[in-house]
């Protein structure tokens, strides 16, 4: 029995490690693979006749899909299941013959579940959870956990990204715990929209705590919560920072919350501060208002600007995360987009690939539901997992492409991100055959924060 993962943002995969641990407590003992950091060696999937594809994002299901090739030329036997948000979501392609079953929602219990059917001869579909071909099944909401997540055998922590200090340019070994799943909002674009439908699930304080102190003892010096939302139950999550700090008085940590909640709880946000938090990540995503509107994103463009005089009175950094490329996205709020940025002092901040990322719409996207999506939504592109669509201004497509192979050559090159971000603002100009501009004056006084070696967000 094999379970592998192919890509988790550089960290060690709670993808393998949480369904590891449910597996081994029911007495299975199954070979774990990452393929981010190891080879998936010919013998491992010969010897295998369970092989449990790790699937939570959409650059991880389009590596995975690849294994489950290779699985098949290699032991046709093997009976191969995708599990993670983007299986159900993807179940029509994945089902067509490259895998045997998806799973969605919390996926330990059904995947043990389901070995233990195949160990016993029962057929995959008579289990509760598990998709198949012949039998649609729904997202698994309800959790339960056999213990805390169980990572031996797993790559060490110094195989995976780190956080770099700003301030001196070391990096420390980082890893990442969750404390809930799911999410309280609804982003349209969200896939774990489609999945949670708003329901979140929360993980014991305990063995958030006990997590934690493994990775420590394993040589972590930073935690990235997981979570979708840090502040979809925030006194939870504070309690487990409170622990962690009392404990571990050196240990820094990030989150993810949305920009709504950072105004709606920025009376939290001096203890966070306090207790360690190094960044906070914060799904932006737009300055238009158009945008932000028809994604449900429950802030607007003023908000963004609030949200960032909050953490800077509370002493914390934002580092965005941005979707620039949607059908709604102007070649004039793009710009906008890119001032905001430079008078804000987020240069530093924002990671280059943020400024060229594009809206995916997988099958099953909450987008798909949308008043008037029939009038940008194309086919569906099967081996990309998502929908196509064209802006209806060429001149954002070729921005786009323009913007794509400018962070590629310089992430290669090793470029630092005002390099990039000034060929952009240019490439944003030249595209509209407009002069290039000067760049405006940064109004905020931002030093540059602490990020995580791992640039990819999607």
């Amino acid at each position: 029995m094999a379970l592998v993962a192919c890509y988790e943002l550089g960290h060690q995969p709670l993808s393998l490690a949480w369904p590891l641990a449910a597996l081994r407590w029911a007495g299975f003992d199954p070979v774990a693979v990452d393929t981010a950091v190891d080879d998936l060696g010919d013998e491992t999937i010969l010897a295998a006749r369970f092989v449990g594809i790790a699937v939570p994002m959409h650059t991880a299901l389009r590596l995975g899909i690849r294994v489950a090739r290779r699985v098949r030329r290699l032991n046709p036997d093997a009976h191969v299941c995708f599990y993670g948000l983007y299986a159900t979501l993807n179940a029509d392609h994945l089902l067509a013959g490259a895998g045997d079953t998806v799973i969605s929602g919390e996926v330990e219990a059904p995947v043990v579940a389901l070995v233990e059917a195949l160990e016993a001869g029962h057929a995959s579909a008579s289990v509760p959870g598990v998709g198949t071909a012949a039998r649609p099944a729904l997202p698994v909401i309800e959790r339960v956990s056999p213990g805390l997540p169980d990572r031996r055998g797993l790559p060490p922590v110094r195989a995976y990204a780190g956080l770099e200090l700003a301030e001196r340019g070391t990096i420390v070994p980082a890893g990442s715990v969750e404390a809930t799943r799911g999410c309280h909002h609804t982003c349209l674009h969200c896939p774990i929209t489609p999945i949670y439908g708003g329901k979140i699930t929360v993980v014991p304080s305990d063995v958030v705590l006990a997590d934690a102190r493994a990775q420590v003892a394993a040589g972590v010096r930073h935690l990235t919560f997981g979570d979708p939302d840090f502040f979809n139950a925030p006194g939870h999550g504070l309690r487990i920072c409170r622990e962690l700090r009392a404990e571990f008085p050196w240990l820094t940590f990030d989150v993810t919350i949305k920009v709504e909640h950072l105004i709606q709880h920025a009376r939290y946000l001096p203890e966070l501060a306090a207790l360690g938090c190094a960044f906070i990540v914060s799904a932006v995503e737009s300055i238009n208002d158009d945008v932000l509107t028809r994604l449900d994103k429950g802030h607007t463009g003023a908000d963004v600007a609030l949200a960032l005089r909050n953490l800077d009175g509370a002493g914390l950094s934002m580092r965005p995360s941005l979707l620039p490329f949607t059908p709604w996205e102007t070649l004039d709020s793009y710009r906008d987009l890119l001032r905001f940025i430079v008078e804000e002092g987020l240069v530093s901040q924002v990671d280059p690939i943020m400024l060229a990322i594009r809206l995916l719409v997988p099958p099953g996207s909450a987008l798909l539901g949308e008043p008037g999506a029939a009038e940008w939504v194309g086919d569906l592109d099967a081996d990309a997992f998502t929908h196509r669509w064209n802006h209806p201004d060429p001149r954002m497509d070729l921005l786009w492409k323009r913007a794509s192979a400018i962070v590629e050559r310089d992430a290669a090159a090793g470029t630092a991100a005002g390099e990039t971000f000034a060929d952009i603002w240019a490439a944003s100009h030249e595209v509209a055959a407009d002069p290039v501009p000067e760049m405006p004056r940064a109004h905020a006084n931002r030093r540059p924060s602490p990020r995580l070696t791992e640039q990819w967000f999607c």
